[in-house]
């Protein structure tokens, strides 16, 4: 399999990303309606504030008057309290947005981690996926509901002031406002260089999650290697790179704030020069002096801002590009249109219209290799009979898995076809083969909470008698009974509460609870014990009663009551019979089944 190595992304500013995430905004349009409302009032309300500095200098200060200053503090009151009203629903709003698109974004991510198939999580780490759920989709919220709606806050409010003071005195305003056109041209230096940065940030945090993940799955492998030390060391090389990249970008956006505040002090500068010649030559009121003195600090705060929103926005463009890429990678294997047409599609299947499965499968002209890899078969031709049991044993890389990988739809033929009741099994929805399917996994995953509840994902609508016939039918039902809570038993994270082989049984009450007419058992005895086996081995004959199934077998004991036994090599058949014929031609299996036996026997004898 291919190692996964994160695409690199070289865009300054890429409106056509920006524009995709702009469409998690479409379910709240009614509130970014009232949200813009909300901003331009309150970017009108700041407007207003120096020009009521400007009324009460002009008009009571000056003249000493204190003639209707009960109407202008009224009126002022009144502004102090809309504008308190006002913040606090954009507070509110925005934190409504914020939550929103973060949960909805997760949503459509975690449907696509669905949708995906096995090659992509082969080349795809763990860390890496969970870094963009997590840290980026968060990051691309707050940035959209807030960075975004300070942005046009901003904008408005500083174009309001523009035209306030143009009108106050074009010439003043000018002179002051002459300072922009630089800040535009120190933006776009700053964000080419910010934005490089935290590219490589938001790559190291991905690289660290992963690091992160492998040390706790792995902690009983590192301790019994006592590689403490050398995972440190790699931990910190990764944590490195990350340290370097934010400090850099950092830097760049403490050097780009004073720069703001720089040009935003010297058009304050500006205005008191000339603004302060206009009063001493009375041109100019005190009033207007100092609503511009007010305007020019007023004016590049949102400046500030918007410099903040930049950097942000800079980093936000970092996770979006990740986190989009993995929203929108294609699964490699999917229904056609007209498949989806008359069956749907698996959030909206139409079962009605499903075909029951009788379960004959074909394998006709069947060649295979997975991407960037050695062909694994070629021209592999296999007919199994609905309710026939088929076994698998080979050496390890020889195609037992890949065979039954294909059969189950996890990958399709890059040659040949398969076929299911006679039909091509691309001609029918992913879902209806995968409901049609029970499988067991070498390595059991249980998921955290109760017993029941994990029987219960084989069919979600389950009463407690079918979860407890399911278990009884695999022979747990009595091991459950024993402990101290029964089915509402919590099996711990990953099911670290109970034995392998009490994992085992539950995931085979939980796969026998759907019925299905296909049944996988991939090494489903390897990692117990032989006490484990016996029951495991009397609850696999009941299962497998009547369905077509597959067993991949370590332990070739397990296999001797199959209909037929496969041997596989370099992706071909080389053998083929039950137990006994097999053992009668004295060949690989033959070789495969004494050299165990004697092994069994030998460690028996030692352990007696």
């Amino acid at each position: 399999m291919s190692v996964f190595e994160e695409q690199d992304y070289k865009k300054r500013f890429d409106w056509q990303l920006w524009k995709k995430l702009f469409r998690y905004l479409k379910p709240y349009k009614k509130h970014l309606a009232v949200l813009g409302v909300v901003v331009i009032i309150l970017a009108g309300i700041d407007t207003v504030f120096p020009l009521m500095t400007k009324l009460a200098v002009d008009s009571y200060i000056v003249p000493r008057t204190f003639e209707g200053l009960w109407k202008f503090g009224f009126l002022f009151a009144l502004l102090v309290i809309v504008q308190a009203v006002v913040v606090w629903l954009f507070i509110a709003i925005a934190g409504k947005i914020d939550m929103g698109i973060c949960y909805d974004i997760r949503k459509r991510g975690f449907e696509r981690l669905q949708e995906l198939s096995f090659t992509y999580y082969d080349r795809t780490q763990v860390g890496w996926i969970m870094a963009r759920m997590t840290s980026d989709i968060s990051r691309l919220g707050d940035t959209i509901a807030w960075g975004l709606v300070d942005m046009i806050w901003g904008f408005t409010m500083m174009l309001a002031m523009a035209v306030v003071m143009f009108v106050l005195n074009w010439k003043l305003a000018f002179l002051t406002l002459s300072v922009v056109p630089v800040l535009a041209v120190l933006s776009l230096y700053f964000q080419k260089k910010i934005l490089k940065w935290y590219r490589i940030v938001r790559k190291s945090n991905s690289r660290i999650t992963g690091g992160f993940n492998e040390g706790i799955t792995g902690a009983k492998t590192t301790k019994t290697l006592a590689r403490e030390q050398e995972n440190l060391r790699e931990f910190q090389a990764m944590t490195s790179t990350m340290y370097h990249s934010s400090v850099r970008a950092a830097v760049l956006s403490s050097m780009y704030l004073p720069a703001v505040l720089t040009l935003g002090s010297i058009g304050t500068a500006l205005a008191l020069w000339y603004g302060g010649k206009g009063v001493l030559a009375a041109t100019i009121s005190y009033g207007t002096l100092l609503a511009f003195i007010s305007y020019t600090v007023q004016f590049f705060e949102p400046v500030r801002e918007i410099a903040r929103i930049f950097a942000e926005l800079q980093s936000a463009q970092a996770s979006a590009e990740r986190t989009l890429s993995m929203i929108e990678t294609k699964p490699d294997i999917t229904d056609s249109a007209q498949v989806i047409k008359t069956y749907g599609t698996t959030y909206s299947p139409k079962k009605d219209r499903w075909p029951e499965m009788a379960g004959n499968i074909t394998f006709r002209n069947v060649s295979f290799a997975y991407s960037g890899g050695q062909k694994v078969l070629t021209q592999f031709n296999l007919d199994v009979k609905a309710g026939e049991t088929i076994a698998l044993v080979g050496e390890t890389g020889s195609g037992k898995s890949t065979i039954v990988n294909l059969a189950c739809r996890f990958y399709e033929p890059t040659e040949g076809e398969i076929l299911i009741d006679g039909v091509d099994y691309r001609e029918r929805t992913l879902l209806w083969l995968h409901s049609n399917l029970g499988y067991v996994l070498q390595t059991p995953h249980l998921f955290s909470g109760a017993i029941e509840e994990n029987i219960r994902y084989g069919k979600l609508e389950a009463t407690d008698k079918e979860i407890e016939g399911a278990a009884r039918l695999v022979n747990a039902h009595n091991f459950i009974m024993n402990l101290e809570d029964g089915y509402q038993t919590d099996v711990g994270e990953g099911g670290g509460r109970l034995s392998t082989g009490e994992k085992q049984l539950i995931s085979f009450a939980r796969a026998i609870l759907a019925d299905p007419r296909i049944f996988v058992l991939d090494e489903a005895t390897s990692s117990i014990d032989t006490e484990s086996e016996k029951i495991i081995q009397e609850a696999i004959e009941q299962v497998l009663a009547g369905r077509t199934s597959f067993i991949i077998a370590h332990r070739l004991s397990t296999i001797r009551s199959a209909d037929r036994i496969l041997v596989i090599r370099d992706g071909r058949v080389i053998e083929e019979g039950d137990h006994h014929n097999l053992l009668k031609q004295k060949g690989y299996y033959y070789k495969l089944y004494t050299n165990q036996f004697m092994d069994e026997q030998e460690t028996r004898l030692i352990n007696a």
